[in-house]
This record gives structure tokens, C-alpha cells and sequence, in this order.
């Protein structure tokens, strides 16, 4: 079964599950895997930090506690921490404009703010497939590790 990831949500599976999520613009599809243990979780981030945005509970929505959360989703199910790896796919520059303002450049704030999080977490980064200039819909099997990425026009990949 497809187990679905909506935008700024997340949800964990194992095998012989597989999960999803459609549309990955300079949003980020970040998956924490368990290779031992086979399972997996994955979190839709669309924003990259928590603090400058307030009356929000969301916490799926940014990288800062998004990861956090989908860390803690996946030991709950028997992964141990120190097994964890990362993938993540996205964070792309949708839109040709040629603009210094950091606001945006949400795709390439989301990229380095979901890498940091990643470190501060203890948490390898594995493979990603990041930035350019299209949207991106990702498949994760966590039996095997593949990370399938599906983009219009574009050949589908595995990281």
C-alpha cells in the first residue's frame, strides 16, 4: 500500500508499504530510514524555521521541527537513532526571477535549513536530489532504501 504524505505533514510506514508524497516544489520530501529495522518515515517541509512564523502549530511544516517530530515517529516504531540516515528530494527554484530577497529563495532556505537540522540531530545525509528549476513527486521503499524521484520531462531516478 501507498501510505500518502500531504503537503506540511508526515507519516511513517515499514515494509511491504511504500510512501509518497506528489508535488515537491521548493518544498522538501525528507525521508528518515532505519536500514536494520526497514522502517521509515517521511515529512513534506515547506518552510524552513519554526521561529519567524508565530501562531502556527504545524510543526510538519518547517524543517526545525518537522525532522524532530518525524525523528522521534520512527524510534517509536523501533528505529534507534544511531542506525538513522537521511534522503531528501526538492527544494527547487520554481520561479525565473532574478532577485537577491531571501524570501524568494525558499526552495534554497529550505535546503540548507533541513541539512542543518539533519546535523544538529546526529543524522547522516545519504543521498539527496536537490534544487534546479522543477517540481519533483517521490516514492520511498523502505525494504530496499530506493528513493524514487518522478519530474515532467525528466527521466525518473532512484537515490
Amino acid at each position: 500500500m501507498e501510505i500518502k504524505v500531504g503537503m506540511a505533514d508526515m507519516n511513517v510506514c515499514s515494509p511491504p508499504d511504500t510512501i509518497i508524497t506528489l508535488g515537491l516544489g521548493s518544498c522538501i520530501g525528507v525521508v528518515l530510514w532505519d536500514p536494520e529495522k526497514k522502517v521509515c518515515g517521511m515529512v513534506h517541509v515547506m518552510l524552513p524555521d519554526s521561529t519567524q512564523i508565530t501562531q502556527n502549530s504545524n510543526r510538519a511544516k518547517f524543517a526545525d521541527t518537522g525532522i524532530e517530530d518525524l525523528l522521534q515517529k520512527i524510534i517509536a516504531k523501533g528505529a534507534k537513532k544511531e542506525r538513522v540516515v537521511a534522503k531528501i528530494a526538492g527544494g527547487a527554484q520554481m520561479f525565473s526571477i532574478n532577485t537577491n530577497s531571501p524570501s524568494l529563495r525558499v526552495g534554497e532556505r529550505n535546503i540548507e535549513a533541513v541539512k542543518k537540522t539533519l546535523k544538529r540531530l546526529g543524522i547522516r545525509l545519504v543521498a539527496e536530489d536537490t534544487g534546479e528549476n522543477y517540481g519533483r513527486t517521490v516514492l520511498f521503499h523502505p525494504d530496499t532504501g530506493e528513493y524514487t524521484i518522478k519530474a515532467i520531462g525528466k527521466e525518473i531516478k532512484s537515490i
